[in-house]
């Protein structure tokens, strides 16, 4: 919408307000309200009872008229009404009246299926759109896009909307719109590529709504009465709860605005950058008295206060005499979320801009001296991310020399901002729960409550990275179960739910080890234990270098088969083979499948299964190497004569072989037992 008429709609409604105020109660209350998502183009979930709601005076009587069928209720004390309609088959385009005080008339309307779609980034990623620094588009993005005419597929984009208690209504400017190019660039691929893959299926309309925020922990799309179960959130609760008051959101207004002012007015500042010279990245520079941070790390430290903004960074290293003069290559891991600028000795050796890419960089062997070295890092990031935080690459920062061993640069850094932070205002305990949407509950309050009583067919979810990068995979086993039987709680019947498990990321260390991306995919597959789940695997199809792989299609057409048998009841094989039991058999361990379709499908042309690992009773685990022996698999390591346990794909970027003949991966799995 133009500027312009944007203005104009505000000062509009600002206006009847006013009038309203001044003419008394009745005009401000007297015609009849839907929420956001009751609309126009709307999709209705078929074979099943309907619920239409609004608002009125309290009292007044509301008649719903749809399909030869007539509801009417009255409003209660609070103005709300909710009458309920169906069931109804598949069918459309129908219109809606809805009449009390004054008459509603939705037209274009479809009766179909209803998808929801929520979780962090991978589901948010979009057919093709734009961020504030970076195009972002699928594969084969544009041939997707001319294809995109579905005039039965319909969408519905939940806006971010952070709350600090239920709210009845959400906030969305687009309404329903019908696929077309243009209207599903911005929306997400994965439920865009959902949604058609049942439209070509089964041949009904499909209502997709989108609700997501990347980035986002899993507890924040979690009611607070669920979440008081959890000792460990039960102050972050009572914190949003208390930020709800109305005396705390007047002082988180304050507070933004503080911050926004100072932001205005200092954020571009850098005092390591002094007449055009990077002064702070000089080897001669003391910084001596700067406070120092421990490297990598899963979040910004306190001592930021959440900053957005560009912070130096320098560590010292030790050369050996005969390195010196030689090239070495300088490995910063993935720096998440920041642009970043690296020096050595004070010359520049690279820099790189994005989220989740490697920071490699080559240093000429005139820079390298024997002795003493420093390097210095300038990395500038939003959203409080500033800094080096996949922990999992802490095995990738390190200096690789030529004939010596890598020097780790693990540990202690020395960092100062570039502005100077001492009149950023900070936050006091009520506005930290005002900085972003990772807060308990905020986003269940915002972005899901809204939706209900609308009937849904189910709910598709990808998420996990942001508590697998906090290192909170075992709080997940219980916290997204908890999920998932808290939406089933607010909508009040057991919603099919299907979830991505994470797909691959992050580079693997040379030998076999754990890791929280490894043991949150596993923390995903106990979900599994839930009626009515089930899970796509996208392990072979991720990325080692970007979070966000670009195959949303195939991720998409697992969870439709995932949707076919869950909530479908199709008779079908929706998994790949999945670990059933072990049995060790000398020095081998022989390893069965369920979900094994047609047949088990390693894909090797010599027969040889990749990605297993195995420990003896000591629990160290070395590569393995296995064969296909029928339906199963053996894992042996001459080395380890009395095995006991096996690992699968237990990496981050894993590169397993395993298969059913429909095509798709056997689950990452160990035998061993998950630490508590």
């Amino acid at each position: 919408m133009p500027i312009s008429a944007r203005f104009f709609r505000r000062n509009w409604i600002f206006l009847l307000a006013v009038l309203g105020s001044s003419l008394g109660p009745g005009l401000t209350w007297a015609e009849v309200r839907l929420p956001r998502l009751i609309a126009d183009h709307m999709v209705l979930q078929r074979d099943c009872k309907l619920a239409i709601w609004g608002w009125a005076d309290p009292g007044e009587q509301v008649r719903v008229d749809f399909r030869g069928t007539r509801a009417t209720v009255r409003t209660d004390r609070q103005g709300r009404w909710s009458a309920t309609l169906g069931p109804f088959p598949a069918g459309g385009p129908y219109d809606m009246t809805i009449s009390g005080r004054n008459r509603l008339t939705l037209r274009d309307l479809l009766i179909g299926d209803v998808w929801l779609a929520s979780g962090q980034s991978n589901m948010e990623f979009p057919v093709k759109g734009s961020t504030k620094r970076w195009q972002i588009e699928v594969m084969d993005a544009d041939e997707e896009l001319a294809g995109a005419h579905f005039d039965q597929i319909r969408l519905f984009m939940v806006d971010h909307k952070i709350a600090f208690a239920p709210r009845q209504e959400l906030v969305n400017d687009s309404g329903w719109r019908a696929v077309t190019p243009e209207s599903v660039g911005d929306f997400s691929a994965v439920a865009y590529f959902f949604g058609r893959e049942l439209h070509e299926r089964y041949h009904v309309p499909i209502g997709l709504i989108e609700s997501t925020w990347g980035g986002t922990v899993a507890e924040a799309w979690v009611s607070a009465g669920s979440l008081k179960v959890f000792p460990e959130f039960r102050q972050a609760v009572a914190a949003v709860d208390r930020a709800s008051d109305k005396d705390a959101l007047t002082e988180i207004d304050r507070y933004k605005k503080q911050k926004n002012d100072w932001y205005m007015a200092h954020a571009s500042e850098d005092r390591g950058r002094v007449d055009g010279k990077d002064l702070w990245a000089e080897a001669s520079f003391n910084v001596s008295t700067w406070p120092t941070i421990n490297e990598p790390q899963t979040k910004p430290d306190e001592a930021l206060k959440g900053f957005d903004g560009t912070v130096w960074y320098r560590k010292d290293i030790d050369i050996p005499t005969r390195e010196a003069g030689r090239n070495v290559s300088l490995h910063l891991g993935t720096n998440v979320g920041a642009v970043d600028t690296t020096y050595f000795n004070g010359v520049q050796v690279g820099d790189t801009q994005g989220w989740a890419k490697p920071r490699d960089y080559s240093v000429p062997g005139k820079l390298v001296k024997s002795g003493r070295n420093v390097i210095a890092v300038r990395a500038t990031g939003s959203n409080g991310y500033v800094g080096m935080f996949n922990s999992d690459d802490a095995g990738q920062m390190q200096v690789d020399l030529d004939e010596a061993a890598a020097i780790s640069l693990e540990g202690r850094w020395s960092y100062q901002p570039g502005p100077d932070l001492a009149a950023l205002p900070a936050p006091s305990p009520v506005t930290k729960v005002s900085t972003g949407p990772n807060n308990p509950s905020v986003l269940f309050n915002g972005m899901i409550s809204p939706l209900r009583p609308f009937r849904l067919k189910g709910v598709i979810w990808y998420q996990g990275e942001s508590n697998a990068d906090e290192h909170r995979s075992a709080q997940y086993r219980t916290l997204f179960p908890a999920l998932i039987q808290d939406w089933r709680r607010l909508w009040g019947y057991p919603l099919p739910f299907l979830f991505v498990q994470l797909a691959g990321h992050g580079h693997n260390k040379p030998e076999p080890s754990d890791y929280s991306w490894a043991e949150l995919r596993e923390a995903q597959s106990m979900a599994l234990s839930l009626p009515a789940t089930g899970m796509a695997t996208a392990i072979d199809i991720g990325d080692e270098n970007d979070i966000h792989p670009r195959d949303k299609q195939d991720v998409a057409q697992r969870l439709a088969l995932a949707a076919e048998k869950v909530a479908y009841g199709e008779n079908m094989s929706y998994s790949g083979p999945t670990y059933q039991s072990m049995q060790v058999q000398g020095n081998e361990i022989r390893v069965k499948f369920s979900q094994l379709g047609s047949g088990l499908l390693i894909k090797d042309k010599y027969g040889y299964a990749r990605g297993f690992e195995i420990a003896g009773a000591d629990g160290k685990f070395v590569w393995a190497r296995a064969r296909q022996d029928g339906q199963d698999i053996l894992v042996f390591n001459d080395e380890v004569q009395q095995p006991a346990a096996v690992r699968y794909d237990w990496s981050n970027t894993p590169d397993g072989n395993v298969y059913n003949k429909e095509g798709l991966p056997a689950p990452p799995f160990r035998t061993d037992a998950p630490k508590p």
